[in-house]
């Protein structure tokens, strides 16, 4: 079986934290436990995903997209949606840099992760748990 839930949020930095709370919850009603290390790690990557938007999405952009499937095999996907065309990309952080770690926690902690292009309509970037 599996589920889908999405929800759209405004681009500003408050709903970096609303995304975390609302993908805890629905993963939670689906019967994912507090403290499971997937559960954390999904939040933990919408956070980062969610975070770029915000950051780095496009200035006329007033909201993104969320998305939270929970997959027959037990695993999590998780999409962050803009309408920007620009493909997030993995930097070279210096040691004393206090950004730019982001897409590297997201490859270190996802399964897989990637950018699927939307055309005219931006991107989503995913990454599965």
């Amino acid at each position: 079986m599996m589920r889908r839930n999405s929800f759209r949020l405004p681009r500003h930095p408050a709903s970096v934290g609303l995304a975390r709370r609302r993908v805890r919850d629905h993963l939670s009603d689906w019967g994912h436990s507090p403290g499971e290390p997937a559960l954390d790690d999904a939040v933990l990557l919408v956070s980062e995903l969610a975070t770029n938007v915000v950051r780095h999405g496009p200035l006329q952009e007033r909201e993104f997209e969320v998305a939270v499937t929970a997959l027959a095999d037990g695993s999590c996907l998780i999409e962050v949606s803009d309408e920007g065309r620009v493909q997030p990309r993995l930097r070279v952080v210096g040691e004393y840099a206090e950004a730019g770690r982001g897409l590297h926690l997201v490859e270190r902690v996802a399964a897989a992760w990637g950018v699927w292009g939307r055309g005219r309509h931006g991107k989503t970037v995913w990454a599965l748990v």
